[in-house]
């Protein structure tokens, strides 16, 4: 993530109290990778999503992401006081 801190408009959070979950979103599209227990990253799922309709999967995933957001660190700021 350290190559990516000069490009502007990327943001980066880490929560530790969820269950992993890595979320990428671009507008009305976003890539979800539910981590599976007993799995590493590479065996788990991803999924693909796109906004097709109000309170779809992608609203659903969206909110979830914005709950888990609001409670997260910003990764740049916990790299500056040596906790990441």
């Amino acid at each position: 993530m350290e190559r990516l801190r000069p490009v502007g408009n990327i943001e980066g959070r880490f929560e530790t109290g969820h269950v992993n979950l890595s979320v990428f979103r671009f507008d009305d599209e976003m890539i979800v990778t539910p981590i599976l227990a007993r799995r590493v990253g590479h065996d788990s799922p991803m999924l693909h999503l796109r906004r097709n309709q109000p309170d779809g999967m992608f609203d659903r995933f969206a909110d979830h992401v914005e709950e888990l957001w609001g409670r997260g660190r910003d990764i740049w700021e916990a790299t500056e006081h040596g906790q990441a």
